[in-house]
This record gives C-alpha cells, structure tokens and sequence, in this order.
C-alpha cells in the first residue's frame, strides 16, 4: 500500500483529498499546525473512510520538526503540499506573513523529500499564476503574467522552485492549478471551516444566510464581465479531491510527460459573482442581504479554465454541477448551525 504524505491534512481541501486517498488505497499521514485549521476533519475523514490516520501537529516553517516527520515516516512514496495561507486580500494587506509562510514551508519540505528520496510531490498551486490573462479559457500554454497579489506570487515562485528541484533531483511532481473550490462532501462529515471571517465567496454567502454575517459585499461592479462582477469557475471540492489522487496514480505509473507536469483544475466554464449569489438563491430559497461595492486590490476581472488536459491525461471527470456545489454548501452550514445549537442548549 503506497504511502502518502498530506500537508495541511486537517484544511478544507486537504480533508477531502485524505478522505478520497483512503477510499481508494493508499496509506495516509498528515502535517497541519491547525493555525488556520482545526481537529475537527479528523473525526470526519475517520467516519467517512472507517480507518484512522495520523496527523502531526507540525509547522513546516520549522525545519528540526518537519524533519522528524520524515525521520519517523522513512517508506513514503509521495507527498501533496496543500499547506499555505491562501487569502488574497489578507496577503494584499499582510504580504511578509505570506512570503514567510508559503515559501520556507515549501523550502523546508523539499528539502525533506530530497534528503529521504520522495519520488512524487504534488503541488497545490492556483489560477492565481495566471495573473490577469489575455485570453480566456486559460490553458497549462497560457504565458503567466505578474501576479495581482502576493498570495498569487508565493505560488508563481513556488512553481519556478518545483521546475528548478526536479530538473535535477530524482522527484518528478506535477503542479496543480486550482480554479475556486467549493461545496462540502456529500455525506456533510467535511466542508470548510472558515477561522474567522470568510474570506472567500461561497462562505460568505453561506454565513450571510445562515445569519452569522450581517450581509456580505460583492467586491466590483463595473467590469467588463456580462453583469459586471468578476467571472471565477467555481469547482466542487470533491471533485478537487479526487484529481489529486489521480495525480499521484499518474506519477507512480510513470506516464508524467516532464519532471514537472501541469495540470488545471476547473469546470471549463466561468460563473461571475452575482450568478453564484442567484445560483444559491435558488436552491436555498433564501434572498441574500448583499451590497455591492468597489473593486477589491488583488482581484482579477475573469479566469476560467480549460481542463481538456486533466481529463484527458488524468483521466479526470466532473461529478458536481455549481447547483450541487451550492446545495453541500448550504447543507454544510445547516449542520455546523445544529451543532451549534446544541452545544448551547446543553
């Protein structure tokens, strides 16, 4: 049974993917420092799967202790490197924090799979590498571009360190470019965990309903988009998931193209702001309290993705249209609420 090493294991997408590895055999152990997570996903990846795992509460930032996990862990077969901050208007405001975070991780970590020969690394990267393209469906071809916020640097850089390790190490590693992940696993064990307030869109809009959140803000309404808000090609988490143990079947057959393959993660087409909110509307049969607002700095004004590569190599399939995201959203944040309430009626 392959092992396998998860970064950020107790995280939103990191969850999902542990939960996916187990059901389809291979042997886990995780690294998150729960600084923007919590303990929780364990319980809920344990249910799902019916096997425990181990999670080693570690800060990659800290070489001595990520180095202890290697040592302890000397058979791994692969790693998938989700841990990062990943706000992009936190990383606007706060930029060192986010250079310091996403970068010596990563340095620390390879420096790891370098000392204990790791031959597969999969890396969580982002549409972010893109910055504001020229032409849209954007394709692994697509030239990137500087960058609209440091979130989306430390990724571009993360990237060049991948290219330039495995051209002359034994590890081959393929990078992943997320698009937006969203939704919750089907059986409302995992979902996002937001630590404080939302960040992204779809737990805004959850929270906004749900009556946690005042009301939420849609950031521009005056760019060239069909209704003025920003285009995003939300993708559900599973189905996020599910590509990264593909990625890891795909090293260890040995059909990588190059040292390092690239991979997008998205639906192929492009939902802007206001069709999510009235997507949710839908299938919630809540109307949101949402104003609209200025552009937010770090934004980009429409990315969405061709996938034909992932499907076709990885041999990836979609399952979860943006209804279904939404409706494992909604059903994510009812259940948190129930918890809630129960926690304060006892």
């Amino acid at each position: 049974m392959a092992k396998i090493l998860v970064t950020g294991g107790c995280g939103y997408i990191g969850s999902h993917t542990i939960a996916d590895l187990i059901e389809n055999g291979f042997d886990v152990i995780s690294v998150d420092d729960n600084s923007r997570s919590t303990l929780y996903a364990i319980n809920g990846i344990e249910k799902i799967t019916g096997k425990k795992f181990k999670n080693y509460q570690v800060d990659l930032k800290n070489f001595d202790e990520t180095r202890a996990v290697f040592q302890e862990n000397t058979d791994l077969d692969g790693v998938i490197h989700f841990a990062a901050y990943k706000a992009v208007g936190e990383s606007v405001e706060q930029p060192l924090m986010y250079y310091e975070n996403n970068m010596f991780s990563l340095i620390n970590l390879l420096k790891c799979v370098k000392e204990f020969e790791v031959p597969h690394f999969v890396f969580s990267s982002s549409c972010t590498v893109y910055g504001t393209p020229d032409h849209i469906p954007v394709t692994e071809a697509t030239p990137t571009k500087k960058a609209e916020s440091p979130y989306g640097a430390t990724k571009q850089m993360g990237e060049e360190i991948l290219r330039d390790f495995t051209r002359n190490d034994h590890t081959n590693a393929i990078l992943l470019r997320y698009f937006n992940p969203v939704g919750a696993h089907p059986s409302l064990l995992l979902g996002e965990l937001p630590v404080g307030k939302p960040q992204n869109l779809v737990p805004a809009i959850t929270q906004t309903a749900i009556g946690k959140l005042p009301g939420m803000k849609v950031h521009g309404t005056d760019y060239t988009t069909r209704d003025g808000s920003c285009v995003r090609d939300y993708i559900h988490v599973c189905d996020i998931a599910h590509a990264h143990t593909l990625a890891i079947q795909y090293l260890m057959a040995g059909r990588q193209q190059s040292s390092c393959d690239i991979f997008n993660l998205g639906t192929g087409s492009g939902v802007t702001v206001l069709e999510a909110i009235h997507t949710f509307e839908e299938v919630s049969g809540i109307k949101l309290n949402y104003e609209l607002g200025p552009r937010r700095p770090g934004d980009v004004e429409a990315i969405y993705a061709n996938n034909n590569a992932a499907v076709e190599k990885l041999g990836w399939q979609i399952r979860f249209n943006l209804r279904d995201m939404m409706h494992t959203a909604w059903q994510w944040e009812l259940k948190i609420k129930e918890a809630e309430d129960r926690v304060k009626n006892n």
